[in-house]
């Protein structure tokens, strides 16, 4: 019986350390555990090397770095533990003098800085810099979907889509699609500018791209409509243009649904002329209207589409800036219409006193 007492508490001390190596396995499971103990101990390092080593090449200022990299890489929770190893590092730097009110300070801003980045991140469900590049991706499935579709021999085109205030994402987008007998372009116009209105546009192109070419294209813009209404209401109405252009005849067809009007460049009379087409904004009623126009585009001719951020100008009429566009776009015929389309959009946006997005789409048959 004596020799058995110390059997079983040898037992009970092997359970117990299995325990321990058990609970300390699941602590380093995930990446997140993993990467708190690594900046906790760097943060330490620098507190302890600093007061016992050299203060020039450990000094307090330089927990900002494991703080910073704590907001980009660690969920909120985690992140707060770190916080209580950084506060209890400084406090032992403290009664030595190492850490001034002014670094304190320093690392206390940089601390809930650090704290409203991992909260943002935390909403999106993403760590590290995975966040900016799903952004990143996303806006190049727009602009590579935006980029007008290879055209057969006696056919050219360009499109120019420009963000306001320098963005990456705006609110007017372009869809496009051929099947190298019939070209479809859709022009949209999304409320707002810049970022505030480019996750929406995000949303849209990819519905509207999927409905080009899906659909008769009598039917696109009332296939867009019925889409939005079918969204919450709260999200507003955007502005479209459709056109479908027959690439051996040259017939097309242009809609419209509260869009700026198409504008026709016709080669034998040397002049641009206003389409008539016109509709109801996407997104309000259920029963959408418009009135497409019918026309043909001969060798020579082309037809202009764009948004009204590039003709808008505050206080004046929306004809005057049309009036002005057209001015502008006399000078692209000289030039066979494609090669100065950059410098047209540039040249509206100058004398514009206000900043919205700008887009231009311009299909000419040569």
């Amino acid at each position: 019986m004596v020799t058995s007492v110390p059997h079983r508490q040898f037992r009970a001390a092997q359970a117990a350390a299995v325990r321990v190596r058990g609970w300390i396995r699941r602590q380093f499971i995930t990446r997140n555990r993993r990467l708190f103990v690594v900046l906790a101990a760097v943060t330490v390092g620098i507190g302890i090397a600093g007061a016992h080593v050299s203060q020039s090449w450990f000094p307090p200022g330089a927990m900002i770095l494991p703080i910073m990299a704590g907001g980009l890489l660690l969920w909120p929770r985690a992140l707060l533990i770190l916080f209580g190893v950084v506060a209890a590092t400084l406090a032992y730097d403290v009664p030595g003098g190492r850490a001034g009110p002014g670094i304190i300070a320093t690392i206390v801003v940089t601390a809930a800085f650090a704290h409203v980045l991992a909260r943002t991140r935390k909403k999106l469900g993403v760590q590290g810099l995975r966040g900016d590049q799903m952004l990143i991706e996303l806006r190049d499935r727009i602009r590579a979907q935006g980029k007008l579709p290879a055209l057969p021999d006696g056919w050219r085109s360009t499109s120019v889509l420009e963000p306001a205030d320098g963005a990456s994402f705006g609110g007017d987008f372009l869809v496009s699609a051929s099947d190298g007998k019939t070209l479809e372009v859709a022009l949209v116009d999304v409320p707002g500018k810049g970022i505030d209105a480019g996750t929406r546009a995000l949303l849209l192109s990819g519905a509207f791209g999927g409905l080009l070419g899906s659909v008769p294209r009598g039917e696109f813009l009332a296939s867009c409509n019925a889409y939005l209404r079918r969204g919450s209401s709260a999200e507003g109405f955007v502005t479209a243009v459709h056109l479908s252009v027959d690439l051996a005849t040259g017939d097309y067809i242009v809609a419209s649904a509260g869009h700026p009007p198409a504008v026709h460049f016709d080669a034998g009379a040397g002049t641009w002329r206003i389409t008539k087409a016109r509709g109801i904004v996407l997104g309000v009623v259920s029963d959408l209207r418009s009135v497409p126009e019918r026309g043909t585009l001969r060798p020579g001719d082309a037809l202009m589409l764009y948004t009204d951020g590039l003709v808008e100008v505050p206080g004046r009429d929306i004809d005057a800036g049309i009036d002005r566009l057209l001015g502008e776009a006399d000078r692209l015929v000289a030039s066979g219409f494609v090669a100065e389309v950059g410098q047209l959009v540039r040249s509206m946006q100058a004398g514009a006193r206000n900043s919205d997005d700008c887009a231009l789409v311009l299909i000419c048959r040569v």
